[in-house]
């Protein structure tokens, strides 16, 4: 074989390898997606290549639809910067708040895992493998809910709540703390918490504290709102005792409040070892 033949077989291999990759662009987007006739929209970060772990990410709470896909880009910025790995899709999930009772929103939460698990990997052309949930605040009552109905890879709540509704809505109705959406949303349902707690109880995150499916570390900062910590360790309490759950961990952290996972270095450190075993 000829000096000349040899490069041109080797520049048809270049060739093909180029190719082959730029099948598989980075991808930066915004995606509706739907799942059993639920709709929700999905903001996607995918690095360049065809076969990847993904970590789905639930904002916190925002009073208005206007501020949802801010808010599900703010949580991936938040959660991107302090995730070590940087092969990993990362989907946030712009969940809807504005006129839905507390908890509602699960069913798009739902959603959204059922499409990643079921219908992503065709839709982005790529193979999806580990599957992992994170979720502040608002978004780590949803993870924790989606734990009692879906096995994943692994799932981070960072001050997960309103960990009782009933306490938190009480203090509203007694003039003890200003008034607020969920609360009023509740109240135009149920009537007052003093009057009808139970469907405030059945949509705390106190009434769910069984069946976990998959692994799942809790990260609070010990210096969150009184409302927080006036619950928090009831609900640690009960998970404690659990007896059909997978493996749960807590992550308590001195001197640091509701954004404890973001702010402290041991937290980082507990939440990449984490998605890393």
């Amino acid at each position: 074989m000829n000096l000349l033949m040899i490069l041109f077989l080797l520049f048809a291999c270049n060739k093909e390898e180029i190719n082959e990759v730029n099948n598989y662009p980075a991808l930066q987007t915004t995606k509706n997606i739907s799942y059993n006739g639920v709709s929700v929209d999905l903001l996607i970060d995918k690095p360049e290549g065809e076969e990847f772990d993904v970590l789905m990410i639930f904002h916190g709470t925002v009073g208005y639809d206007s501020l949802i896909m801010e808010a599900a880009n703010n949580a991936m910025n938040r959660f991107k910067n302090i995730l070590d790995r940087k092969d990993m899709i990362l989907v946030s999930v712009a969940y809807p708040q504005e006129e839905v009772l507390f908890g509602d929103g699960i069913k798009e939460c739902e959603a959204a895992l059922l499409w990643l698990k079921h219908n992503a990997g065709v839709d982005l052309n790529i193979e999806i493998n580990k599957i992992f949930l994170a979720g502040h605040s608002q978004g780590g009552y949803m993870v924790t809910r989606l734990n009692t109905m879906h096995e994943t890879d692994g799932v981070i709540a960072n001050a997960p709540g309103p960990l009782n509704l009933v306490f938190r809505c009480e203090l509203e109705e007694n003039g003890q703390i200003p008034p607020g959406l969920v609360c009023d949303l509740l109240d135009d349902e149920y009537g007052p918490p003093s009057v009808n707690p139970n469907p405030y109880f059945e949509r705390s995150l106190l009434n769910y504290t069984s069946n976990y499916k998959s692994k799942i570390l809790f990260v609070q900062g010990l210096e969150d709102s009184p409302i927080q910590m006036y619950s928090w360790p009831t609900f640690k309490e009960s998970l404690l005792d659990c007896d059909s759950c997978e493996d749960i961990q807590f992550l308590e952290l001195e001197g640091f409040g509701h954004n404890a996972l973001f702010n402290n270095s041991q937290a980082k450190n507990e939440f990449n070892a984490f998605i890393s075993n």
